[in-house]
């Protein structure tokens, strides 16, 4: 497997990302190539963790207006970088890339930081990884605040995501923040396109932003018999799930139907419609701060009844 690595000085210029690198080196199960990841920790490193899981084809930047929030509410949040994006090591190739892959390094990562007590914030692919992390090791989380995402079984493709698939597989131009900025509502300032094209210096470094869409397990993915899997731990799981889709996302939206009512931990949860477009956590951050933090109240309350 042939990486690269996003220089250090491609991300000198965001200023609006305060947070200090922390990296851990995971092995790939297949070939035993050495992979770096990066991630975000902040807040006490012996308080209740939150798991910000962030998608495609994004990277962790994408909650830098959730972390502060969180943190101050007495969380340890931590907030990585899938590999092949942000400041993860890259592999170059599309071939590299496979659903299962993906869940086998994160849940590597999560072994090595031996993280529990989560609760996990998740979107698009944050979603399809952390869900499944979720029914791997379930005694390791303890909420779920799911927005904008979901774990497919299989089925017919939404005909928003199947026109987003194409433009993923055979556009010649790939522009990463623009792409991210049309999933908004609200305009991305310049310099915010620029961070979230940072990580990928020229095509070489985009082979898994290409990749996943085409990953997504609709239709006759090979990935769909895990996901019924996963979805068999999701229909006992009792721990507090609240939903918090946006109103204005063409992909996703109605998706809390498939989980709401199905996985008993959404019984009674402050579900809640947030205002925005694919990418909530620009639209509307302390919304999605707000649905965290109740679904780890929840948790808490949960734990100390009798």
């Amino acid at each position: 497997m042939k990486i690269v690595r996003t220089p250090d000085a491609a991300f000198a210029a965001i200023s609006d990302f305060p947070f200090a690198p922390h990296y851990a080196e995971i092995v790939d199960p297949d070939d035993g190539t050495r992979l770096r990841l990066h991630y975000i920790d902040e807040g006490p490193r012996d308080g209740p963790v939150v798991l910000m899981m962030h998608g495609e084809p994004s990277w962790c930047y994408l909650y830098r207006h959730m972390i502060a929030p969180v943190v101050a509410a007495g969380y340890r949040v931590v907030a990585p970088d899938l590999i092949g994006f942000g400041k993860s090591d890259k592999p170059t190739r599309q071939s590299d890339y496979s659903y299962a892959r993906h869940v086998a390094w994160m849940r590597s990562w999560v072994e090595q930081l031996d993280l529990g007590d989560i609760t996990l914030a998740c979107q698009d692919w944050g979603s399809l990884v952390g869900l499944r992390l979720l029914t791997a090791m379930p005694d390791r989380f303890r909420a779920v605040a799911l927005s904008n995402g979901g774990l497919p079984e299989g089925g017919v493709a939404p005909r928003a995501f199947s026109i987003w698939r194409a433009f993923a597989q055979w556009s010649p131009l790939f522009p990463i923040g623009r792409i991210i900025n049309a999933g908004t509502r609200r305009m991305l300032s310049p310099a915010e396109i620029a961070a979230y094209d940072a990580p990928f210096p020229d095509r070489r470094y985009k082979a898994a932003a290409r990749a996943f869409p085409a990953l997504v397990p609709f239709e006759n993915n090979p990935a769909v018999p895990d996901q019924r899997q996963a979805w068999g731990v999701l229909d006992r799981w009792d721990k507090p799930f609240v939903c918090c889709f946006s109103d204005r996302d063409p992909i996703t939206r109605g998706g809390e139907a498939r989980f709401i009512g199905r996985v008993p931990g959404t019984h009674a949860q402050p579900h809640a419609t947030l205002s925005g477009g694919h990418f909530i956590q620009e639209d509307d951050p302390a919304g999605f701060v707000a649905c965290i933090l109740q679904a780890a109240a929840q948790s808490a309350q949960k734990g100390s009844r009798p």
